[in-house]
């Protein structure tokens, strides 16, 4: 059916509305019935005031397309301001105290991981690069990504440097710091592999147990840890920036591997080392983890 569209004047807040009257085709593909949309398609810029909050309307009932028919749910609400638990049918006893966050709820979505994954063709999990700095995370990171990438795979990077940029400017690297940013770090890089994407975190992450955190966060097997396993003084003599040189002047304080531990992993999925002189090439670390990403059956579905 062909969109019916009519243009109204504007209202008192100075914005023009065009009602649409939608067809079946598209809003039955989303599980709504009954469904028509309004699209402002203008403003006037002298008028600054926002639009009032659409409250909660309880009716008869809710529809949703279930196998390709019409079920209704009783007593439906429609919950768009409410905070109660109620307008979900949820009891109040499921609501959680997490933290210093109270009052709670876990909303499940009725798309899920698997369907997101069947959408992508892939399988989303977490791997995550560990080493010392100057071990080639950032950059074997991008080779695996761009390898990826080219085999119509999705995935994302969570660089260390990157993130202190934007979510974690907040933190230093003090040891309580650090630990935060690989948990938020850790938490992001979950939502992503949830949301079906092969995640690349990488990062030095120093300390095992925050490790440990991070994959305890995963369904098991979605956690692939990857030490970059490069000799401290190969790490010294690349120092692509300039850091190892600040660190032993005392010009940078508990700095990985000089004057702050890292602690290797004990049982990692995959280990890429350099022994002396001979080195690994990028290509090489590439091939090695994504053959092991296609043997876990990440690659596909």
């Amino acid at each position: 059916m062909s969109a019916v569209q009519a243009l109204y004047p504007p209202c008192c807040c100075g914005m023009w509305l065009q009602i649409v009257e939608c067809g079946h085709s598209a809003t039955e593909k989303l599980g709504f019935t009954n469904f028509c949309g309004i699209d402002a398609i203008g403003i006037s810029r002298n008028r600054k005031r926002l639009l009032k909050p659409i409250m909660a309307k309880e009716n008869d009932g809710a529809f949703w397309i279930e196998d390709g028919h019409q079920v209704k749910k009783p007593n439906g609400l429609t919950p768009l301001a409410n905070h109660s638990a109620a307008l979900f049918g949820k009891n109040l006893s499921e609501m959680s105290n997490i933290g210093n966050s109270m009052n709670i709820l876990w909303h499940e979505c009725p798309i899920q991981k698997h369907d997101r994954e069947h959408l992508l063709k892939q399988k989303g999990c977490v791997i995550w690069l560990t080493g010392l700095s100057g071990s080639g995370k950032s950059t074997l990171a991008c080779f695996l990504s761009r390898s990826l990438h080219s085999r119509g795979k999705l995935t994302y990077i969570l660089d260390g440097d990157n993130i202190r940029h934007g979510l974690n400017r907040d933190l230093s690297f003090r040891a309580e710091d650090r630990s935060e940013n690989i948990r938020r770090i850790g938490e992001v890089a979950k939502l992503l592999a949830d949301a079906g994407l092969i995640c690349i975190a990488s990062l030095i992450s120093p300390y095992r147990k925050d490790r440990d955190a991070c994959r305890a966060l995963l369904p098991e097997g979605n956690f692939i840890e990857v030490f970059i396993d490069v000799p401290l003084e190969v790490c010294e003599a690349r120092d692509p920036k300039g850091l190892y040189k600040l660190a032993r002047a005392g010009k940078i304080k508990g700095f990985t591997g000089i004057d702050d531990p890292y602690e290797p992993p004990y049982s990692c999925e995959i280990v890429l080392q350099q022994k002396g002189s001979e080195c690994t090439s990028l290509g090489d670390m590439t091939e090695i983890v994504i053959s092991y990403l296609d043997k876990k059956g990440y690659l596909r579905v």
